[in-house]
């Protein structure tokens, strides 16, 4: 594709990388077979070629209208388009960088202004939302029912193990988690327990920056990536090698981090070894799979399970298969559903902010998952366990969680 970007964003950090991503595009279409807002529309503004063309437009002078905007808006950034382009179009940085372009030049409704600040500013940070979420979860029978879809029932998260391993790895608390479903985090550190593995949570640790940096405040965002790179850095130093993660939209943001600080002359290598560093839980326990088998024996069951691959998972970070291996290794039945790469719909803040497409995509996703009859749906994101348990009363949890159970 032929580009000839405007001076103003020309021979920026950000125009560069738009120039070489643009000019990879071919205009070949592969990628509006694989696009939910495409399927659903049949729109070629809705898919990911036609965007392409906006956000070039844009960077190359044309001015953004509000129609542009929500054509950008209405993308999940599921990257499922990457899995499928042939030329390696990077297509997510790239939205990236034309929304928060068209977000300098149109300005939004107040209404969604005030939505979109709230969001940025509350989820985030884990001493407003964990005390917002406990009052939500105690008055949650006499919520509207699309409060109810965004407030699990209260959960036990268990005991932490207290034992003292050789082996140690950080681990990502995250910022909505710990109050939505606590026993993720807990179920995590017991099954690396029982491998021979501490995780060691860094306290001044919290969001991964993906909040912020989605709803185009770059700034936010590239300020929470800093100040977790400054928590972890002294383990680093001391030896440890691995930041686990056992929420793949915040993987998929942190193995991010060395291209969004690369300009950055203080954090740029050592943001670049974090992202190194960052593994979701599925690249790290097929190391550990022979010593799972010995202890879990028979334990798990053949009980059937049909597992949701996040969008973060198998098209950010390009994970695919582990996660049922690993399952199957434990002697779990389970099944993945039609169509199983295509998103859910929950994307973040996607599901708040574009409710009606959010619950097409889950109705959609979840009829597939039950037609494989299975007694419970496993996944790896709290945010696509949260929104498929708001339309399914068959239960939705992390896979982690399943193997905890296993070995207890």
């Amino acid at each position: 594709m032929q580009t000839n970007l405007a001076d103003f964003i020309r021979d920026t950090r950000d125009g560069i990388d738009a120039d070489a991503i643009l000019r990879k595009c071919v205009h070949c279409g592969f990628c509006t077979a694989t696009c939910p807002t495409y399927q659903l529309t049949g729109d070629e503004l809705e898919g990911p070629r036609g965007r392409i063309y906006l956000i070039k437009q844009v960077l190359e002078g044309r001015p953004a209208t509000d129609k542009t905007q929500a054509h950008l808006d209405h993308c999940l950034t599921c990257r499922n388009c990457e899995s499928t382009c042939p030329s390696g179009v990077q297509y997510g940085r790239l939205a990236d960088i034309g929304r928060r372009v068209v977000e300098q030049q149109v300005p939004r409704p107040a209404g969604q202004r005030l939505l979109r600040t709230v969001l940025k500013e509350t989820l985030p940070r884990r001493w407003l939302f964990t005390p917002a979420m406990k009052a939500g979860q105690l008055v949650r029978p006499l919520l509207p029912q699309a409060l109810q879809d965004k407030v699990p029932a209260r959960q036990r998260a268990g005991a932490w193990p207290r034992t003292e391993h050789t082996r140690k790895m950080l681990f990502l608390e995250g910022c909505v988690q710990p109050a939505m479903s606590p026993n993720i985090n807990a179920a995590t550190a017991r099954v690396f327990d029982a491998v021979g593995v501490q995780l060691v949570a860094a306290s001044r640790a919290g969001c991964c920056g993906a909040i912020r940096w989605h709803l185009n405040d770059a700034d936010g965002g590239r300020a929470d990536m800093r100040r977790n790179i400054d928590a972890w850095w002294p383990y680093l130093e001391q030896g440890i090698d691995t930041i686990l993660i056992n929420a793949s939209g915040c993987g998929a943001m942190i193995k991010e981090y060395g291209h969004a600080l690369a300009d950055d002359p203080a954090y740029a290598g050592k943001a670049a070894r974090v992202s190194a560093a960052a593994k979701d839980v599925s690249e790290v326990l097929p190391a550990f799979e022979q010593r799972l088998r010995d202890k879990l024996g028979t334990r798990a069951g053949a009980q059937r399970v049909a597992y949701h691959p996040p969008c973060t998972l198998q098209h950010g970070q390009q994970i695919r298969g582990k996660v049922e291996g690993l399952l199957r290794a434990a002697g779990v039945d389970v099944k993945l559903c039609a169509d199983s790469h295509l998103c859910c719909g929950s994307a973040g803040t996607y599901s708040v902010l574009h409710k009606e497409v959010a619950r097409q995509l889950r109705d959609d996703k979840l009829a597939k998952l039950q037609a494989t009859g299975p007694e419970r749906i496993v996944s790896a994101n709290i945010g696509c366990i949260t929104h498929l348990q708001s339309g399914t009363d068959v239960p939705v949890e992390h896979w982690i969680e399943l193997l905890d159970r296993a070995l207890a």
